[in-house]
């Protein structure tokens, strides 16, 4: 896992924290894509951007800083980018946060 400061400044904006919240029940926030399991395989840039509301380049700014920090994997088929939460990474934050308890 990246640095903690790292996965704390991608927690810094509130669309990445609703990328990583859509993903967490890709089926219920996104519709099925032929031939791709959304929480196997993950959910198409495209589709994220449609759902921010977003152009693609910021939203592809924001999946590849939720990358950089580890909060997200990306799994390339063909011309397109499928994106899905790394929840291990995420419960090793929720580990670390509650150290400090």
């Amino acid at each position: 896992m990246d640095t903690q400061l790292d996965i704390f400044k991608a927690l810094a904006n509130e669309s990445r924290i609703q990328i990583l919240e859509w993903l967490k029940n890709p089926e219920a926030h996104f519709s099925p894509q032929e031939g791709i399991d959304l929480v196997e395989v993950g959910v198409c840039v495209g589709q994220i951007t449609l759902k921010l509301n977003m152009n693609q380049s910021t939203t592809s700014q924001y999946l590849s800083i939720l990358h950089r920090a580890g909060l997200i994997s990306a799994k390339r088929i063909g011309k397109w980018t499928y994106y899905k939460r790394n929840e291990d990474a995420i419960n090793q934050i929720g580990r670390y946060l509650q150290k400090g308890e």
